[in-house]
């Protein structure tokens, strides 16, 4: 039985691991590239915090065994419609609440369609992304300013700053993880992620769970979308349109599989993607192109997997 824990916890011991590593490769490689570390650990956060957020909230749609594929196109347009109430209002609280609002919306109404048509929410989530992707055309269509939308950088600077970031981040992991770890939630997510046939019978509400599940996800979309305007405050339609494939990216190199079920764990997501900021600011030092980064990205990414999927052999139950 200690043998089998030891093993079950390997993925958990190898991302946390491999973020160590990463964070002394960074400093060793700025060392001897002669880079500004200091600088460097600021492009980090702000690359990583908004995939943070995301990557967080979506790891209670993965633990049921499920993933979302719109995450990207809905963190987009909540930026922009959020970035447009700014501008009608001049207010960031509204844009706060716009962002976080739309993102609820979209989210319910993704687990809704789901429940209604007895579909996974993965489903839905396909063609809701094609409709978001056209949205975020025509919102900067209504917009009548070119290719973009605008907050002044200037309005938003005040808020641009790493304390803020990560006072948000942690905000969030702290709600993620009070629901996830000490509420029947997290508990009953893990069982249908685990074996589905099973909850069922012991009376698990797997269309309820899923709402949950789309509904906290969707704050994490809301407040990464914030922090998007914040950070870049000129939007247009590619803004946040790699977020989908980091997060998953970003939950796997975490240690946790995408298949979800009970070795799901918050703060894989938040090892994931502060490895990937790191992994892309090393990149960067070393003037590596993007193909080189992306490619040594997958070779981890499939080696994380591999990983994990030898901890887990023989271990599964029937799905």
């Amino acid at each position: 039985m200690g043998k089998q824990t030891i093993r079950e916890r390997i993925p958990a011991f190898a991302s946390i691991l491999g973020l160590l590593v990463l964070i002394a490769a960074y400093y060793i490689v700025g060392a001897i590239r002669d880079a500004n570390v200091a600088y460097g650990l600021k492009a980090v956060v702000n690359q990583s915090v908004v995939v943070a957020l995301v990557a967080t909230g979506a790891v209670f749609i993965y633990t049921l065994g499920s993933f979302d594929i719109s995450l990207g196109a809905a963190t987009g347009v909540s930026a922009l419609l959020g970035a447009m109430a700014y501008n009608a209002t001049g207010s960031l609280a509204v844009m706060f609440l716009v962002c976080v609002g739309v993102a609820v919306a979209i989210g319910f109404i993704n687990s809704s369609l789901a429940s209604v048509f007895n579909l996974p929410i993965f489903v839905t989530t396909v063609a809701m992304m094609s409709v978001l992707s056209a949205f975020m055309l025509i919102l900067i269509g209504w917009n009548g300013a070119g290719d973009t939308i605008k907050v002044k950088a200037r309005d938003v600077r005040p808020l641009d700053n790493i304390p803020f970031k990560v006072a948000i981040l942690a905000a969030y992991i702290a709600l993620c993880w009070f629901v996830f770890t000490l509420l029947p939630t997290g508990r009953e997510a893990k069982f249908i992620g685990g074996n589905p046939v099973c909850a069922r019978l012991s009376g698990i509400n797997e269309k309820k769970l899923a709402v949950i599940a789309s509904l906290i996800s969707a704050v994490g979309i809301g407040l990464g979308a914030f922090l998007t305007i914040v950070y870049a405050p000129t939007l247009n339609k590619d803004t946040a349109s790699s977020i989908g494939m980091d997060v998953i990216i970003a939950i796997v190199f975490g240690g946790m599989p995408v298949s979800g079920g009970p070795r799901s764990r918050i703060l894989s997501a938040v090892v994931g993607a502060f490895s990937m900021g790191f992994l892309s600011q090393i990149m960067s030092m070393l003037n590596l192109g993007s193909g080189y980064g992306q490619m040594i990205k997958a070779a981890i990414f499939l080696l994380v997997v591999f990983i994990a999927l030898g901890s887990q052999r023989g271990k599964l139950l029937t799905r």
